[in-house]
């Protein structure tokens, strides 16, 4: 296993967390509600993770 690819994927994971906890605050200083805080955020970083956690599956594959 190539540990170069394994120090990205894990810099890219501190990023992808960071990021995410970043779009919940900003969501959540405009929100009145929690389902107008909940329900945008779960809209927005839901495809973010399922990228994310596709192209760390294709990179991490065996062949």
């Amino acid at each position: 296993m190539n540990w170069k690819l394994i120090a990205v994927l894990g810099i890219g994971l501190v990023f992808l967390l960071y990021g995410t906890v970043a779009v919940f605050e900003a969501f959540d200083r405009v929100s009145h509600s929690n389902s107008d805080t909940i329900r945008p955020f779960v809209i927005t970083m839901a495809p973010v993770w399922a990228v994310a956690i596709a192209a760390a599956r294709v990179l991490l594959r065996r062949d």
